[in-house]
């Protein structure tokens, strides 16, 4: 058996030294070939669209971009019979080249095998091929963000299995007699050993000798609430029952109330409590609890992301009960006036959750506005796609309505399509 694996390369020439500051869209036309050697599990038709997938992938790559590819071709030999299996994915083809014209195609015999051979004058919509590239990136992060996260969660989990076996109990703590100077000092250095191992047990341990050292501290408290909640977390993954872990949500309760006590102004103890009312169902009060953080610090960014969860998921269950005004009046205190484009991927829901509110309100501009919000940011989506051109349509708008039924079909939607005039 033989691999032979084939990743396209970042070429030389930068997207921002293609593309001109002024241009809006921008085409160029290559002229690309390719060869391919049949396989015995191939048909003539399946010949000649892998040569032809190929002469495309090698236009893309001569436009000097970096695009997502990967071709994978697996050679056996069974029973005498050659068999091929062949993977060409790249997803950046069907949005770059907007036109292909087949200069020269041709057949011969290689090692008794048929050979294709095409040449072929491509034209490649650089303007799609850059969003294409954005949208890979973005799904690279969030890809290797949720690889982290199920690590981080089979830690978890293997860490609530093992505390269960010995369950937590009371610990003799080695403390310095009160008034010895450096208790503080020897808390601060607990506290930064807890923040940084990552096994539980040892965390609620540390947090715990640093609280008793330095009992006027907030930061000990706050540190040992987020490791209870975390503990929450890897027991619900697990679907375990509410009885098997309230006693966490509890302790992390108590833990930011104290540390809120000890500094009603602390921004993590503020979130912490908000995360505990989250998981008791305490809504209002977790909205609550994250505004007042937010007031304190307008730029603790994970308050802002809770808080956004919070508001979408208030909208969606008033939509449910088809109370249009109220979701609206929600969704309006979450979405700010002006999103920065890096938090798009964040206010998505929101933003398509809304444009569905203003469409049952009967006021399209306002629909059409948040879904071209929508699709500044992730151009290939295909829901804002195809509702934005019903939309246009609906509002007589034809020649917009095309343009995204058009970039939709291009995209795979067979529903896009049909719509086409």
């Amino acid at each position: 058996m033989s691999l032979r694996h084939s990743v396209a390369l970042l070429a030389a020439t930068a997207i921002v030294s293609i593309l001109p500051p002024s241009a809006s869209a921008l085409d160029t036309t290559v002229v690309a070939e390719a060869y391919y050697l049949m396989a015995d599990g191939d048909t003539l038709a399946q010949a000649e669209e892998k040569v032809l997938q190929r002469a495309k992938r090698k236009a893309i790559e001569e436009a000097g971009m970096y695009i997502e590819s990967t071709l994978l071709d697996v050679e056996k030999t069974a029973g005498g019979r050659s068999f091929q299996a062949s993977s060409l994915e790249i997803r950046t083809i069907a949005s770059a080249i907007t036109k292909t014209e087949i200069l020269e195609a041709s057949r011969s015999f290689e090692q008794d095998r048929p050979s294709f051979f095409v040449r072929i004058r491509a034209i490649v919509d650089l303007d799609h091929l850059q969003d294409a590239i954005r949208r890979w990136q973005s799904e690279q992060q969030l890809a290797e963000h949720f690889r982290r996260l199920q690590k981080e969660n089979s830690e978890l989990k293997a860490q609530l299995r093992e505390m269960k076996k010995t369950p937590l109990g009371v610990h003799t703590l080695v403390i310095e007699p009160p008034g010895r100077a450096g208790t503080r000092e020897q808390a601060r250095t607990l506290l930064e050993k807890a923040i940084l191992t990552p096994h539980l047990r040892q965390k609620l341990d540390l947090t715990s000798e640093a609280a008793v050292l330095d009992p006027q501290a907030a930061a000990p408290l706050v540190v040992r609430g987020q490791t209870y909640l975390q503990l929450v977390s890897a027991a619900y993954s697990k679907k375990a029952k509410l009885s098997e872990y309230s006693k966490y949500i509890d302790n992390a309760r108590m833990d930011f109330d104290r540390a809120l006590i000890i500094d009603p102004q602390n921004i993590w103890a503020l979130l912490g409590q908000g995360d505990v009312y989250t998981w008791l169902h305490r809504t209002d009060d977790a909205v609550r609890s994250y505004e007042r953080a937010l007031a304190l610090d307008p730029l603790f960014d994970i308050a802002h992301l809770r808080l956004l969860t919070l508001y979408t998921s208030q909208a969606r269950k008033l939509m449910t009960a088809k109370q249009w005004s109220a979701a609206l009046a929600v969704l309006q205190k979450s979405i700010t006036p002006h999103v920065p484009d890096g938090w798009m991927p964040y206010y998505k829901e929101a933003y398509l959750l809304r444009s569905d509110l203003y469409r049952k309100l009967n006021q399209p501009a306002q629909a059409i506005d948040d879904l071209s919000a929508v699709l500044r940011a992730e151009p290939a989506d295909m829901r804002a796609l195809l509702t934005r051109a019903t939309l246009y349509r609906e509002q007589l708008q034809g020649r917009l309505a095309k343009d995204d039924f058009e970039h939709a079909c291009m995209l795979g939607s067979v529903e896009a399509c049909k719509q086409i005039p």
